[in-house]
């Protein structure tokens, strides 16, 4: 059965938020045939805590990340990656100064006596 992956998570309460995301655990979990118990020993945590997240209780985000990274769901924090974007007006600005041509005015002439050193 599939189930609606268009979840409105504005809408939802924060302790429903935490229950999806202990459903979402527990469903990894399941598929790949982790016990409780081995999942807690994986990511270094007491089973009490992958008890709480299953059950739709709170735990640290510390916690959280150590289990999505037990479970080798970290990908789901691809969405929080920032990127380096300029603003339009930003972006106008840096092409206005920008050297749009050239002056016409001759650079120094290199001196003859002056080797470089």
């Amino acid at each position: 059965m599939l189930e609606n992956t268009n979840i409105d998570w504005a809408h939802m309460s924060d302790a429903a938020i935490v229950e999806q995301l202990g459903r979402y655990i527990r469903q990894i979990r399941l598929q790949q045939n982790t016990s409780q118990a081995q999942l807690a020993n994986k990511a270094g945590l007491n089973r009490w805590t992958i008890i709480k997240i299953e059950n739709g209780e709170p735990v640290t985000l510390m916690s959280l990340i150590q289990i999505l990274r037990a479970l080798n769901s970290l990908y789901v924090l691809n969405t929080f990656q920032v990127s380096e974007e300029i603003s339009p007006l930003a972006y106008a600005k840096l092409k206005k100064q920008q050297r749009q041509r050239a002056s016409g005015k001759s650079s120094p002439k290199p001196n003859k006596e002056d080797l470089g050193w």
